[in-house]
């Protein structure tokens, strides 16, 4: 995570846009007054917001824990899918 104050990242606005997409930089554009900003990818922030949206459903993500354990277990296995359905 790195913190830059509102007038570095003004100037360098292109600069700190590259290095939230090209290293996956979390930035925190911080301001006297107003609170400060996050800046983060996109592809960074669909992953959260999708890591928030299969969490919010309990079931669902319990499900996927279990199936997590049995994959690490050696428990899994391999099917077609039948595409006719």
């Amino acid at each position: 995570m790195l913190a830059v104050n509102y007038s570095n990242a003004r100037q360098k606005f292109k600069e700190y846009c590259d290095i939230a997409n090209k290293d996956y930089e979390t930035i925190i554009i911080t301001r006297k007054r107003g609170g400060n900003v996050v800046m983060l990818s996109e592809e960074e922030y669909n992953n959260i917001m999708e890591n928030l949206f299969v969490r919010s459903d309990k079931k669902a993500y319990e499900r996927l824990l279990k199936s997590m354990d049995q994959l690490k277990a050696g428990k899994a296995s391999q099917r077609e899918l039948d595409t006719n359905e």
